[in-house]
C-alpha cells in the first residue's frame, strides 16, 4: 500500500495494490496489519456506512463532539472531492483543509482521524461512498460545520449550487462551532 500525505498531519491519502487482468480486479480495501504498518495507528473499526448521492450533493462537513469518529473513506462507484478541516483547537493547523479526488477509478482512500470535520461533494454522476468508523453513529453529538465557511475557505469544484440536507445547509461557522481542544 502507499501512502500519500497531505497538508495536515494525521489525514493521509492510501493507495492500495491493485491486481488486474483480462478477468477484471482485485485489492483489499482494509487490511488491519497492513494499515498499522502505514500508519503507525491500531485502530477499532465498529461500523460500516454505504451512502449513495447524485451529481452535486454535498455532505458535510459532519463531525461527533462526543464520541469521535475517525473515519476511513473510499469510493466504490463515480467520483467525489473529499474533504477533511483540522477541529483540533490546540493544533497548528486549526481551521485548516485538505482536500483530494477519490474515485472507483483510482482506488484511494482517505484516513480521516478523530477531531477532523470530514465532508464530500459528488462530481460524477452519481456516487457510492463507503466509510469505516471507529465509534458508532451518536446523533445527539453530530455536529455540522458550514461547507461554505470562509474563514474555512474550501475551494469546492462545483458546478453550480450544491444539493443541501437541511442540516448541512444549517451548519454552524468554525468561530461559532463547538471544537475539540
Amino acid at each position: 500500500m502507499n501512502v500519500l500525505q497531505t497538508s495536515l498531519p494525521g489525514v493521509v491519502i492510501l493507495e492500495p495494490k491493485v491486481f488486474g487482468d483480462a478477468r477484471g480486479l482485485f485489492f483489499e480495501s482494509f487490511n488491519a496489519r497492513t494499515f498499522a504498518a502505514v500508519t503507525g495507528l491500531m485502530v477499532d473499526f465498529v461500523q460500516d456506512n454505504h451512502s449513495r448521492s447524485r451529481k452535486n450533493v454535498l455532505r458535510g462537513l459532519h463531525y461527533q463532539i462526543k464520541q469521535p469518529q475517525g473515519k476511513l473513506v473510499r469510493v466504490a462507484i463515480g467520483e467525489v472531492f473529499d474533504v477533511a478541516v483540522d477541529l483540533r483547537k490546540s493544533s497548528p493547523t486549526f481551521g485548516q483543509w485538505t482536500g483530494a479526488l477519490l474515485s472507483a477509478e483510482n482506488k484511494r482512500m482517505m484516513w480521516v482521524p478523530e477531531g477532523f470535520a470530514h465532508g464530500f461533494l459528488v462530481i460524477s454522476d452519481s456516487a457510492d461512498f463507503l466509510y469505516k468508523t471507529t465509534d458508532y453513529y451518536a446523533p445527539e453529538h453530530e455536529r455540522c460545520i458550514a461547507w461554505n465557511d470562509p474563514a474555512i475557505g474550501i475551494e469546492w469544484p462545483l458546478t453550480g449550487a450544491p444539493i443541501l440536507a437541511a442540516k448541512d445547509a444549517a451548519g454552524k461557522r468554525l468561530q461559532d462551532a463547538e471544537v475539540f481542544d
